[in-house]
């Protein structure tokens, strides 16, 4: 069995990444950063979603293990793409999710229904350690800009994306989900991340399109 380490330790993102890779991978056995004993916080300083997943997925490729991680955040039409790769940190670097959520809601107190299109995007990397034995064929790997930026080889690293659209609601609805999910009316959907259940949002949330893309990915490189 091929392990691979889930680079977060946010427990509710976790336990998506989980649910949706060990359905589509149950040949891999997936690690979290406690199991392979690392709890310090990992700074998420990139200018981009692709920049800030492999910043975390090369932790544990550092220390000789395959890196999973997760860069996601909502982007905001009517605020020019905010909150964007600082959707986590919105109301400050100590502020919590709903926080965040509270000052999303004011600032976009006074904005009409038909100017609160969102969408939320999900870029799902992969980093393999120095000694794999395993490469990432160039149709796959990041690109050379990207490779130079984050420090990485192209054939040791890759990215996919995910989006989907949706809206911003004037008050939380819904008791499920993480983040901004109480307040993201889906496009697909009808109703907030909030309030669907898990396989629905899994099926055509961000980072179910990007972990469904990215599973595709991995299945063929690794033939698991």
């Amino acid at each position: 069995m091929i392990e691979m380490v889930l680079s977060s330790h946010n427990e509710k993102k976790i336990g998506e990444l989980r649910r949706i890779l060990s359905a589509a991978l149950p040949e891999v056995r997936l690690l979290s950063l406690s199991d392979i004993g690392v709890r310090d916080d990992i700074p998420e300083n990139g200018e981009t979603f692709e920049k800030n997943a492999i910043i975390k997925a090369s932790v544990p490729a550092s220390l000789g293990y395959i890196g999973i991680a997760d860069d996601s955040g909502l982007s905001v039409d009517f605020l020019g793409g905010a909150p964007g790769v600082r959707s986590a940190r919105y109301a400050g670097d100590d502020g919590t999710p709903a926080d965040c959520r509270r000052k999303l809601l004011d600032v976009m107190r006074d904005v009409p229904d038909g100017k609160r299109g969102a969408g939320f995007v999900s870029v799902t990397a992969l980093c393999l350690p120095e000694n794999s034995e395993v490469v990432i064929p160039p149709e796959y790997s990041i690109g050379e800009d990207l490779a130079a930026r984050s420090g990485r080889r192209r054939e040791l690293t890759l990215t996919v994306r995910g989006e989907c659209r949706g809206s911003i609601t004037r008050e939380e609805r819904g008791t499920g989900g993480f983040g901004y999910d109480v307040i993201f009316l889906s496009d697909d959907l009808g109703i907030t991340f909030g309030e669907a259940d898990a396989a629905s949002k899994d099926r055509v949330s961000h980072r179910g399109r990007s972990l469904s893309a990215f599973s595709a990915v991995l299945t063929e490189i690794f033939k698991c």
